[in-house]
């Protein structure tokens, strides 16, 4: 059964469905659509939602003709604005020290709040809750509900770090999914646009977990129960394994933006730390990031950024093997 033919709005031209501009007088299909995206770009921009504007030039481009005029225009909105976005080089944007301190302690509060908020908003999703819950029941046979209900919040958070990497570049994704024996994952319904992007996401996962690690190890120091300290452990390796730059995990991602001296450095870092913290982990992924930048494509330009965050997160959970963190778990 063939699909029904649209007709053209200009001038009546039967098309096919799949047409985005009409092959006699060149109208665009979606011409309200886009329009209303591009008004909606406009004042995301202006409000300094950076990310629903990126969003709304995301989808015109989907909607717009390959090779158009369009589609060249939105595309390179994408670029401007992805690049102003990875670099934190956005109009009015300061340096998160800065920014820290012109807040003070309560706006400080408010700011967390407001990332606290945004955590949750996964759970509000019915198949990751489902998820969760299934995947609660197989840990908690193995490991008891307490543990196995703090490690898995501390794999939710790393994926919700992805989720907001994804909403700040306008990248239509899933909520997280968890998966019994794997951990969990996010879908995305768009591809970055380049390789920045891609880093800056992969790289948000293992940050966010950082955080949650640093938390339950706080915890473990405020009230001394062990289970936090076991949660703080645990979470640093995952993170840490998330780092082998093979395949689609994290560290495969994080240096598809940098160069390779860049990922030479990265791999001399680990190989320095394992030195220090004798975690075997260190060396495969010293190995594996020598081999990847003794082959690697050599990038336009350094992303020092990238490397700086993919070294902080090298030295940051490898120390956590430093942390006299007890066997037994209250």
């Amino acid at each position: 059964m063939t699909s029904p033919r649209a007709l053209c709005t200009g001038c009546s031209t039967q098309m096919a469905p799949t047409l985005l501009s009409c092959p006699s007088c060149g109208r665009l299909v979606h011409a309200n659509r886009l329009t209303e995206l591009a008004a909606a770009a406009s004042m995301a921009e202006k409000t300094g939602d950076f990310g629903g504007a990126l969003a709304a030039w995301r989808e015109a481009a989907m909607l717009l003709p390959n090779g158009s005029r369009q589609r060249l225009a939105a595309e390179e909105k994408i670029r401007v604005l992805s690049e102003q976005v990875g670099s934190g080089s956005l109009p009015g944007a300061q340096p998160w020290w800065k920014k820290v301190s012109s807040l003070g302690p309560v706006g400080v509060g408010l700011a967390l709040l407001g990332k606290a908020k945004f955590l949750l908003l996964g759970f509000s999703k019915l198949g990751t809750l489902l998820s969760f819950f299934v995947s609660l029941s197989v840990y908690w046979s193995l490991w008891g509900w307490q543990f196995a209900l703090g490690f898995l919040l501390s794999i939710y958070v790393h994926e919700m770090g992805h989720v907001y990497a994804l909403s700040q570049y306008g990248i239509a994704a899933s909520a997280p999914m968890f998966i019994p024996g794997f951990g969990a994952l996010v879908r995305l319904k768009q591809n970055p646009a380049n390789a920045v992007e891609d880093a800056r996401v992969g790289l948000a996962g293992p940050v966010w977990g950082l955080g949650a690690c640093l938390a339950a190890l706080a915890i473990y120091a405020l009230t001394g129960n062990t289970l936090f300290a076991a949660i703080a452990s645990a979470g640093a390796m995952l993170n840490l394994f998330n780092l082998i730059p093979v395949w689609q995990l994290d560290g495969s991602r994080g240096i598809r933006s940098l160069t390779a001296p860049q990922v030479w450095i990265l791999a001399l870092l680990a190989a320095g730390m394992f030195w220090l913290v004798r975690d075997g982990l260190l060396i495969l992924i010293a190995v594996l990031l020598a081999y990847r930048a003794w082959t690697k494509r050599e990038e336009a330009t350094p992303d020092w950024t990238g490397m700086i965050q993919f070294a902080g997160l090298i030295i940051a959970l490898s120390l956590f093997s430093l942390v006299p963190l007890p066997h037994a778990i209250k």
